[in-house]
């Protein structure tokens, strides 16, 4: 899939009040990554089960594919339930042994992965052996390496977070968890130091704290820029940080100025954190028209 951008990881059911939701942020990620134009393949695995099937219906439908998403002919397809405060802000109970957990490479994956343009991986779905090991190998193939730390408990492995930094060209994080690093790894307590810090222990040329309705703030390569967000009346968070990373992402292979990248970036996780769901509907042309959705 030369020239791809690969999301690697969970797809799950994300439980919620309002209903159940196709989640998992590597496939939130992964649809905003394709109404936004860009070519992306989907890497994970679901159940030989009802909700496995739904599943890859609603990802044939939507446009992504389903060529690297494995079918598991044991374990269930992931579940994740979901309550959401008064101030919108989820709370995760996630199910576990799931299909995701098993994800496997393959020569069908090793063959269809080369020549990717950019790897998206996270954490949670490196909480076991199996995933783990696909996960690292496909983040270390040469392709420009993006983690999205995702740091939900008691999935919390310093260790692995640590390998999957040093992997890692880009990394999208929140303020909580640039607050764990910091103890984890030593890095100042201001911001701004600790992701300059980061980036030099570990290489990465980009690092993005984001800070919920505050913003986010951007290291690239030496050049420091904030961002002060967009207010919205908030119906929930879940998927915001996915959409956000999805336009930051877009907006630097693209070859877009930090500046336009980043107001992308906020705009859209504004939008999603209007609506239910990761990935509500919207339609987009080209990446300048986010900006609209949110005036």
């Amino acid at each position: 899939m030369k020239d791809t951008i690969l999301c690697v990881g969970e797809v799950l059911w994300d439980s919620m009040p309002a209903g159940l939701f196709l989640g998992g942020a590597p496939h939130n990620v992964a649809a905003h990554l394709h109404r936004l134009g860009q070519p992306v393949t989907l890497v994970s695995r679901v159940g030989d089960d009802v909700l496995g099937r739904e599943a890859l219906r609603r990802l044939k439908a939507t446009g992504l594919g389903t060529d690297f998403v494995q079918v598991d002919p044991v374990l269930p397809t992931g579940f994740v339930k979901v309550e959401v405060d008064a101030d919108g802000i989820p709370d995760y109970e996630i199910v576990q042994p799931v299909a995701w957990d098993e994800l496997a490479l393959d020569e069908v994956l090793r063959d269809g992965a080369a020549g990717a343009r950019a790897v998206v991986f996270g954490s949670l779905a490196q909480r076991q052996e199996a995933s783990r090991r696909t996960v690292q190998a496909l983040c270390t193939s040469g392709a420009f390496a993006v983690f999205d730390v995702n740091l939900r408990p008691p999935f919390v492995s310093p260790e692995i977070v640590r390998a999957s930094l040093h992997a890692a060209d880009c990394v999208k994080l929140n303020e909580d968890e640039l607050h764990a690093m910091s103890r984890w790894f030593g890095l100042p307590s201001v911001p701004r130091g600790a992701m300059a810090a980061l980036a030099e222990a570990f290489g990465c040329r980009l690092v993005c704290v984001t800070r919920g309705e505050r913003g986010a703030a951007l290291w690239h390569e030496g050049s420091w820029l904030e961002h002060e967000g967009y207010p919205v009346a908030v119906r929930d968070t879940v998927g915001a940080g996915d959409a956000f990373l999805a336009a930051l992402l877009a907006g630097v292979l693209e070859g877009c100025s930090d500046e336009v990248a980043l107001d992308l970036a906020c705009h859209l996780g504004a939008f999603v954190a209007t609506k239910s769901g990761a990935t509500p509907d919207y339609e987009v042309d080209t990446l300048a028209e986010i900006a609209a959705l949110t005036d």
